[in-house]
């Protein structure tokens, strides 16, 4: 009989789309299982604030960044309650929020807590798409010392009928 690893940290990585709540499945099922720790992490970028504040030319750009990230991270925390916890009430979970570029912040808290599997879903953006918006999961895999488990969005994986068409994928 094989035995499969224990993963007693389990990294769930949401950015609240669809795609993101299916992945939680598969995270959640593997710490429930293991009896492990969930730590559920949210990425912001800051982007949007720094162009915004910026253009206000009032010098108070500090005490206004600050105000937003306090503001947003309130905001945060309270719909990751909301979105998640209540689907797992009596687990093991660590709620957390981070700034930055979303590979690097997610493969940095991953190696600060040591985590034993990181699990995160992917849009399946293909094409013009994909190179536009790159991919989270892609470089998060490419990087990553620790096993990634991608999820693939919900009803885009290849058909297991030999004959019937991927919905929105081609093969490599």
């Amino acid at each position: 009989m094989i035995e499969y690893p224990k993963y007693k940290k389990v990294l769930f990585c949401t950015d609240f789309s669809e795609n993101a709540d299916y992945a939680f499945e598969f995270a959640f099922g593997v710490a429930k299982r293991d009896e492990g720790l969930l730590y559920i992490l949210h990425v912001k970028t800051d982007i949007a604030d720094q162009a915004y504040l910026e253009g206000t030319g009032d010098g108070s750009y500090p005490e206004m960044v600050e105000s937003i990230r306090e503001s947003t991270q309130r905001e945060l925390d309270n719909n990751l309650q909301e979105h998640y916890a209540k689907k797992i009430e009596g687990a093991q979970f660590e709620i957390v929020t981070k700034s930055g570029r979303a590979y690097q912040e997610i493969i940095g808290f991953a190696e600060e807590k040591g985590v034993d599997i990181i699990v995160i879903g992917t849009h399946g953006r293909t094409g013009m798409k994909h190179t536009l918006f790159g991919s989270v999961a892609e470089m998060v895999t490419r990087l990553s010392p620790l096993p990634v488990f991608i999820i693939p969005s919900k009803g885009k994986a290849w058909p297991t009928n030999p004959d019937e068409k991927p919905s929105s994928h081609t093969p490599m």
